[in-house]
């Protein structure tokens, strides 16, 4: 899949989030979201939810990249480890490695970074569920 034809995907489902696909690979993905004002907390950090939503952004784009796009793959899970600092005058990369794709579930560790820094700020485990086609439509 090309980086545009997902990145443009991402911009009609999601108009809200501006965080941008840098690069793809067969098992990975690596995502860039712009700092500004907007973003920060108290204390002139980047948000934690910012930081969350990078991860689940990069494990998505990874995600879809491997299997195409189902938009209805959706987070099961999402486990953070705050690790420093992020820089607030930088960009926030997310680098995702899918670690197993199923049938129906997929895991993937993210690795956030100030820009610029080898240093992660941040360490991410993340689950996906994968709808099954097969199943169809559950009516009442």
């Amino acid at each position: 899949m090309e980086i545009h034809e997902l990145q443009e995907f991402l911009s009609n489902e999601f108009p809200q989030s501006s965080v941008r696909i840098e690069a793809l690979g067969e098992l990975g993905a690596t995502v860039r979201q712009r700092i500004d004002q907007s973003h920060l907390r108290p204390g002139g950090t980047v948000s934690g939810p910012v930081l969350m939503t990078v991860a689940d952004v990069a494990m998505y784009v990874a995600l879809l990249n491997r299997i195409g796009i189902v938009p209805l793959a959706v987070t099961t899970n999402l486990t953070i480890n705050f690790l420093r600092k992020p820089s607030a005058q930088r960009d926030i990369i997310g680098v995702c490695e899918l670690i197993k794709v199923g049938r129906s579930q997929a895991v993937g560790e993210v690795a956030l970074y100030s820009e610029g820094n080898d240093e992660m700020v941040a360490h991410v485990i993340c689950t996906y569920a994968i709808p099954r086609p097969d199943l169809g439509s559950i009516s009442s």
